[in-house]
This record gives C-alpha cells, structure tokens and sequence, in this order.
C-alpha cells in the first residue's frame, strides 16, 4: 500500500483527542512510507494530519477546488497540490491516486466523500479497502444506521462487513495492509426484477 486517501474535517472538533489522535495517524503514515492523498487544505483535521505527515518526513498530496483556494485554505507546503474546478472532480482524483481510504472524524464533506467511495466499491468501479478511523467513538451512531440498514433489506451484510472500523491507528493501518475484499457481486434485490 502506497497511498491512503484520507476524508476528514476542515474542522479540528471540540475535543483535543480529535487532533492528537490524527497526528498519530499522519506520523505513522510517514513512517511506513505511505502517502496521504487528502482534501488540500490547511485547516481543521485536514492540516494537522498534512503536517503531521511532513513533520515525519513523508508524502502529502493535495487535490482541492479553486473555490477553495480563493477563500485561501490551500495548504502551500505539500510536495503536490492539485487545483481541480469541481468537488466531484477532486473525489475522482483522490479515487485514482489512493489504494485506500480511511475516513476521519468530519461533516458533511466527509459523509459525502466517503459515502461516494462506499457505493463505487459497491458497484465495483473501483475495488480498494475502505476504513473509519473511530476517534472517540466517533462513528458509532454511523454504524447504527448502517446496521440498521442491513436489518432493513437495503444494504447486503457483506458489504456491511467489508468496511472497517478501528480506533488505534497502528491496528488500522494494519487492517488497512491485510483487508480481502469478501464481497459479493450482487447489491440487487434480483428477485424483484
């Protein structure tokens, strides 16, 4: 694994676990030569995992809007920034340079963009491991509605159990390294078709 294209607030949260904790991550990433491919900004969670990253010697690359830029959030010391016109734009760029994701504590940016990489693996435009960094128990509620889903008839339980769900970032990281995609090919009800 090269690269780990990372979603995550442009917030920092109201608690300081949500920064430490992203530090760890961007020192570990560093550490053992993977690349963080994220959201280009400077702010919230986005730059602490960024400088985290460079601080330890390793590869950030961002791709951002120009609507971004313009309201002058683009981090400026990455050794790639990628200036891209629209967010759709920016999450395909993000898919194609990543060969993993890993969505940390955010909004609604981060909902969508990792929602977005979960529904193409699903459809099988892409294949590549999907984690959720659990700071704080973060993504707890979010596995609820998952689950709930599942229960529900409108999300297959394999897919369900094809994401990942860690808070320790070295345990992640790992995970990331051993996931199998168990998946099926089927996420349609063909016996109402």
């Amino acid at each position: 694994m090269k690269s780990i294209g990372v979603f995550c607030g442009a917030n920092t949260g109201n608690q300081a676990v949500y920064q430490e904790a992203s530090e760890r991550l961007g020192s570990l990433m560093a550490a053992q030569g993977i690349k963080l491919v994220f959201g280009g900004g400077k702010v919230g969670l986005m730059g602490t995992i960024a400088d985290a990253v460079l601080a330890a010697g390793g590869v950030a690359i961002g791709v951002i809007p120009q609507s971004l830029v313009d309201k002058e959030v683009a981090h400026t010391r990455l050794q790639e920034l990628h200036v891209v016109q629209t967010m759709h734009e920016r999450k395909a760029m993000m898919a194609a340079r990543s060969d993993a994701f890993i969505a940390m504590p955010g909004g609604f940016g981060t909902f969508d963009e990792i929602c977005e990489i979960i529904t193409w693996n699903q459809l099988g435009i892409i294949k590549k491991p999907v984690a959720f960094y659990n700071i704080n128990g973060y993504y707890d509620r979010f596995f609820d509605m998952i689950n709930h889903t599942v229960a529900e008839g409108f999300v297959k339980l394999d897919q369900r159990q094809n994401l990942i769900v860690e808070s320790d970032a070295e345990m992640l990281l790992q995970k990331l390294r051993a996931y199998a995609d168990a998946t099926s090919d089927y996420w349609i009800d063909f016996k109402r078709i």
